[in-house]
């Protein structure tokens, strides 16, 4: 049976092959190669290669393989505009019909966490958001401090409130503007009310010992520093510093950035700024594989660290995924 042919049998349901894994694990590359051996096109669900001046700091796949696979969800958007998880799921299931229409395959590759789960798993109906209440969060964010709302959350919605700390400060403001929507705790929506995908996804997961994947941080964390992500990051500072004295802008809270921004305003030196971007970035790899391990059933593999590795481990994927037309082999938790 053709390769191409194996992402388009087996049930009226679409099956859609999903690469995930930490950032630096490989997975950008091994999705071309995937790709080209099954004649797909890629979605990216990475929540920051979305915007197109973010780029050497987002480790975007270069011209050369933006050319040789179609990629949807690469450049699409500019700086400031939102893009949250359900506005990707929605966007991302529409994007699968499109290709399946045209009688082609697709595999989704990426990394982010949520995009991940609320394309997989399916995302919770929540009411839309509020400008003026959101705004008035933020200025109470603002005024009280972060440890001081996520209290009022713990009152409120002591599960929704363990779920993470006072540091994820846009997940906080989210689940007060919809109990002030609702009137009711944000757990018990997310409990009774979510849109699961009619689509059959079958997840393959990449790891590495985590020595090697910390010294592979480490080494693009350099490299990136070496082809211009300083200069990158000075641009989108200069261009939105005075809006983001105003209003958070979510993307460029991203790991590498965010310290960089902290070098521009003198609160670090561009050594110090290094080193925390390396720091930052293990320390979601970290966050990364704990949550995929929690959130997803899937076939895991090494990550290819050669040449040789990979096109072994492209032929690997193909063979797992052959055998799961017959459902009768099942995803390694």
């Amino acid at each position: 049976m053709p390769a191409e042919n194996l992402l388009q049998l087996s049930s009226s349901v679409p099956r859609v092959l999903v690469l995930l894994g930490p950032t630096a694990s490989g997975k950008t590359l091994l999705g071309v190669h995937l790709a080209l051996r099954l004649n797909a096109e890629i979605i990216s669900a990475d929540s920051r290669q979305v915007y197109r001046e973010m780029t050497i700091g987002t480790a975007k796949p270069d011209a050369e393989l933006l050319a040789r696979v179609p990629h949807h969800f690469i450049d699409t958007l500019d700086v400031g505009e939102d893009f949250d998880a359900g506005s990707f799921a929605d966007a991302a299931r529409i994007r699968l019909a499109e290709i399946s229409g045209r009688g082609s395959p697709a595999i989704v590759v990426g990394g982010s966490t949520l995009y991940l789960r609320a394309l997989i798993h399916g995302f919770d109906d929540l009411p839309k958001g509020d400008d003026g209440i959101r705004q008035r969060l933020i200025d109470e964010l603002e005024t009280f401090g972060a440890t001081a709302l996520h209290q009022r959350l713990q009152s409120l919605d002591p599960e929704q409130a363990a779920k993470f700390d006072a540091s994820k400060t846009q997940r906080l403001i989210r689940s007060l503007e919809v109990i002030e929507l609702t009137g009711e705790k944000i757990s018990i929506l997310q409990k009774g009310n979510s849109t699961k995908p009619q689509i059959d996804f079958v997840i393959f997961g990449l790891e590495l010992p985590r020595g090697v994947l910390y010294e592979r941080i480490n080494r693009r964390v350099d490299e990136m520093m070496q082809h211009g992500f300083l200069e990158e990051a000075r641009s989108l500072f200069d261009k939105h510093s005075s809006q983001m004295a105003e209003r958070k802008i979510n993307a460029l809270e991203t790991v590498g950035y965010a310290e960089l921004f902290r070098y521009f305003r003198g609160d670090l030196s561009l050594d110090a700024a290094v080193e925390k971007i390396k720091q930052h970035t293990r320390n979601y790899a970290k966050r990364q594989l704990t949550f995929f391990r929690n959130q997803f059933s899937m076939y895991w593999l090494a990550a290819p660290q050669s040449e040789t590795e990979l096109i072994l481990t492209v032929d690997g994927i193909v063979s797992i995924f052959s055998t799961t037309l017959s459902r009768s082999a099942s995803p390694l938790e």
